[in-house]
Order: structure tokens, then C-alpha cells, then sequence
């Protein structure tokens, strides 16, 4: 059994996130956790008693088929998870840490209430969730995209800043995260730094001129999730 690891807060932290979301009577009520990798933050079934708010670490959210089948809804590595359960009598799925972090967790009863009465956080919430549904959008452009290198470019663009974009997670990570094998990610990065087209300067990628419509790599194979090599005339 993975045992998390939780503490009640008499208030949130300042630099915390929740702190400026979340209205005050709230941040008592709060909780702070810490847990290992794979332990279940919340299983697919049971009765939603808490909301998570990850800080840091990474939480794969999963629902399991009848026969045992798993699909992976969401990746997250710094928000809430599982706020679709927060007017659910149950939970629709499974919350199970990737990567050992730590985590806030809020009372539903309590933030159900907080929603119906308080106006003010009510807007705060809804403004919240119009920006995770811009970047699940921006998300699903990216891995709609055929090549390895496209979504590349489009993470730098739309989660960088002028051209320069750095990780919070290793090149493994950022792999799955662009739903590609990490070798075919470290073959797409060479090639692109080869044709003058991205500098790695530590974690950090950095485009360095406009890319020409012609590939520098062939489309992402959906079976082995790499490039195909080209054929031979």
C-alpha cells in the first residue's frame, strides 16, 4: 500500500496558487499532501469528498473498461484534477501520481457551498476553467499535428515565450506529454538543431529562424509513435 502523506493548513501560503483563487474561509479547510508515485489520489467510483490541486509532481488521470482496458484523460502537472466530479455522485475515474509531489486537497462540500453563495469566487472559478479548456484546445491542435517537429514548434509558440521554451520535466517526460517515443523526440531535436533550426542552450528551446514548409522529418508513425525512414527510389 503507498501511503500519502497529509497536514492541515491553518492558512494557505501566499505563493500558493489557491491562495488568490480559493475565498478565505476556505484556506483553513484546506489540506496539503505529499505522495509517492503511484499512489491513487482518488479512485474511479467513489464518493467525491476532496478536490486536488496538484503543485508539483504529475497526476495521470485514468478510466478502466469493463474489460480492463485503461484510456488516459489528462496529464497534470500543476491544477486541479478531477473538477468534472465536483457535481458528480461519483468519481469517473482514477487519479494515480506519475511522479511523486505534492498536492492541496479542498473539502467538496465546502467549495460546493463557497460556489453557490459567494458571487466573486464563483467568477474566479468559472474564469479558471475557461483556461484550462483554452489549453486542453491548444493541447489537442498540437497532437492532432502529423509530425514530431510541428509539435515542437507549436509547444514553443503557444507555451514559450518569444521563441524560447523550457521544461519543467525531463525530455521523457516531454515525450509522452507530445504523445511520441523519447527517442524519436531526441532524433527530431538533433535534426532540427542540425538544420539551423532550434539551439538547446541547457533545458531551454529556443527556435531560431521561421521554418520552411518542406519537413526535416517524415510523419509521426501512430503505431511506434516515430518517423518513419523514407523509402528508397
Amino acid at each position: 500500500m503507498i501511503i500519502v502523506i497529509t497536514m492541515t493548513l491553518s492558512a494557505l501560503p501566499p505563493e500558493s496558487t489557491l491562495h488568490a483563487l480559493l475565498p478565505t474561509p476556505l484556506h483553513g479547510q484546506c489540506e496539503s499532501m505529499r505522495f509517492a508515485a503511484g499512489a491513487l489520489l482518488f479512485a474511479q467510483g467513489q464518493i467525491p469528498v476532496w478536490m486536488f490541486f496538484v503543485e508539483t509532481g504529475e497526476v495521470v488521470l485514468e478510466r478502466h473498461g469493463r474489460q480492463g482496458e485503461s484510456a488516459c484523460l489528462q496529464r497534470c502537472q500543476h491544477g486541479f484534477v478531477g473538477e468534472a466530479s465536483l457535481t458528480s455522485p461519483r468519481y469517473h475515474c482514477d487519479a494515480r501520481a506519475l511522479r511523486p509531489g505534492n498536492a492541496i486537497r479542498v473539502p467538496v462540500p465546502a467549495l460546493r457551498q463557497a460556489l453557490q453563495h459567494d458571487s466573486d469566487f464563483a467568477l474566479r472559478w468559472i474564469g479558471m476553467l475557461s483556461g484550462e479548456v483554452r489549453t486542453l484546445r491548444l493541447r489537442n491542435e498540437r497532437l492532432s499535428l502529423p509530425r514530431i517537429q510541428d509539435r515542437v514548434v507549436h509547444l514553443i509558440e503557444t507555451e514559450g515565450h518569444d521563441g524560447h521554451y523550457t521544461p519543467d520535466c525531463p525530455v521523457s517526460q516531454l515525450a509522452r506529454q507530445l504523445a511520441v517515443t523519447h527517442e524519436a523526440l531526441y532524433r527530431c531535436l538533433a535534426r532540427m538543431e542540425q538544420a539551423g533550426l532550434l539551439a538547446r542552450t541547457g533545458s531551454t528551446l529556443q527556435l531560431q529562424k521561421n521554418l520552411p514548409p518542406t519537413a526535416v522529418e517524415a510523419p509521426v508513425d501512430k503505431q511506434a509513435g516515430i518517423a518513419p525512414k523514407p523509402r528508397q527510389a
